[in-house]
């Protein structure tokens, strides 16, 4: 009666337990899901840009914003005047974007971003928690949703075959727009090879996270899967923590937090309970 009062108060655990980690996995999700559309508007909105604004020396920066569902990639002058609006309504392929070359003044939720963006990027050059590697750049993200203002840095590989996890950053920001946390969402740099040598092309992969604050996987792990998502053959993509597994299906961008003390406790009970399910030599029939 006891072992059978014990399995039940663990399932009454994972119950508990399950709710909470679903719902932290659905606001992770979406976090990263709003990262993933914003850095595709950049990805896609300079190209476009690029190739319809020739007065190059006049560009003095950009940053990417979801307007009433739609991703746009803003580009400014070095006046702080919008010198370009790329737009896409229906989806990120370059022909179907729409293109607003027409100079203005910033709007209010633009120019927050543009603030934003500026103290991060002021603050990545003179902050010694950035560290740089080579052949890699800084993207910065602004995400301005629900009173929160932040900026996550993500480090971005110059070199195909490779994408590249952790080496990122989340910058905090006030009402008034003044940074007030700085923080690493992982301890270094993993680096991840598309097709490898030896094996081909990778099925998937995984990585750990030792950070207290981020046991889970982040949301710029989930933006970084999203984007290479159809460059790789990824079905999924694994976190390992101490106290939680993160699994991530590609398949149907949806993530999963597991208890792994949770789920460790069940395997021991299931050993204890089933003993001869752990000897194959007793499914042998004589």
């Amino acid at each position: 009666m006891k072992k059978i009062y014990n399995f039940i108060f663990l399932l009454l655990i994972i119950a508990i337990s399950g709710q909470n980690l679903e719902k932290k996995a659905q606001e992770i999700t979406d976090e990263g899901i709003n990262l993933y559309r914003s850095e595709m508007a950049s990805w896609y909105g300079t190209d476009v840009f690029l190739a319809n604004y020739p007065n190059r020396e006049n560009i003095g920066g950009y940053f990417s914003y979801i307007d009433e569902g739609i991703p746009k990639c803003i580009f400014f002058s070095k006046n702080n005047q919008v010198i370009g609006t790329i737009s896409f309504p229906t989806n990120y392929k370059p022909e179907n974007a729409q293109i607003n070359l027409q100079e203005r003044e910033f709007s209010t939720t633009e120019n927050d971003y543009a603030i934003i963006r500026k103290g991060a990027l002021e603050r990545i050059k003179t902050d010694t928690i950035f560290k740089y590697y080579n052949n890699t750049d800084f993207n910065l993200i602004p995400i301005i949703k629900n009173n929160s203002k932040k900026v996550y840095v993500l480090t971005a590989p110059k070199s195909n075959n490779t994408v590249l996890f952790g080496n990122d950053y989340l910058i905090d920001f006030n009402r008034k727009n003044e940074i007030t946390k700085v923080q690493r969402l992982h301890k270094s740099l993993i680096s991840q090879k598309i097709v490898d040598e030896e094996v081909g092309k990778t099925v998937s992969g995984v990585h750990s996270h030792i950070l207290e604050d981020w046991p889970y996987m982040t949301p710029t792990d989930i933006c970084t899967l999203m984007l290479y998502q159809n460059l790789t053959n990824w079905e999924s993509y694994n976190v390992v923590n101490k106290k939680y597994f993160s699994i991530w299906n590609t398949k149907t961008n949806n993530l999963v937090i597991m208890l792994t003390d949770v789920i460790k406790k069940i395997n021991d009970d299931q050993k204890k309970r089933h003993p001869e399910a752990q000897n194959p030599d007793n499914n042998i029939q004589k």
